[in-house]
């Protein structure tokens, strides 16, 4: 799969706006600045196909990418604090939305600060995927920001959590690489069982 051939398609502000749901699609999702544009542009091996902010919050609507095998969906990120509560419920009730309809989700991509503990919004997003049954796997982002024994007692960490729910996580760094071929693979695993 040539992760190189994607553009930029859309992006949605309301309900309404979706696209119709033609393709496999494999979506992001995770809290403000945890990374996911960071993860798009690191598998479109590009450095500003999505925007990467450094004021989080900033992503409010749901953008969608064009692949020749499936489409990424960006989900806007939630948990951030100094958004109007008007916001936040505009951002819900568009994921909610989206999660709704009857669309093509080959694979939700939830993403964890590797470096954090779980927060109880990403529990419960977590929780939403287990509970509908949409297929998802767990990538700790920023793992090179971790010292070697962070990082073990982490992988501790989210072993411990995600056991019992038998849920796979996978350490990925943008600045490094680590992770990227098996997120690769993942993408290319949940494409090939939807088409």
């Amino acid at each position: 799969m040539n992760f190189q051939k994607i553009e930029f398609e859309l992006a949605a502000g309301k309900e309404d706006q979706l696209p119709e749901s033609s393709f496999p699609e494999i979506v992001f999702c995770g809290k403000s600045n945890v990374g996911k544009s960071s993860l798009i542009n690191k598998l479109a091996n590009r450095k500003a196909l999505a925007r990467v902010s450094a004021t989080p919050g900033k992503t409010a609507t749901i953008n969608f990418y064009r692949l020749p095998d499936c489409r990424f969906v960006d989900l806007p990120g939630y948990g951030y604090a100094k958004v109007s509560r008007a916001e936040k419920e505009r951002w819900a009730n568009l994921v909610e939305g989206y999660f709704a309809q009857q669309r093509r989700i080959a694979l939700v991509i939830q993403l964890l600060d590797m470096r954090h503990e779980p927060t109880q919004d990403d529990i419960s997003m977590i929780n939403f995927l287990l509970e509908t049954g949409h297929p998802f796997v767990v990538v700790c982002t920023k793992s090179d920001k971790l010292n070697q024994t962070q990082s073990t007692a982490q992988k501790a960490l989210f072993t411990e959590v995600f056991q019992e729910a038998e849920i796979n996580f996978y350490p990925f760094s943008a600045v490094s690489g680590v992770g990227l071929e098996q997120v690769k693979e993942l993408i290319e695993q949940a494409v090939v069982q939807n088409g």
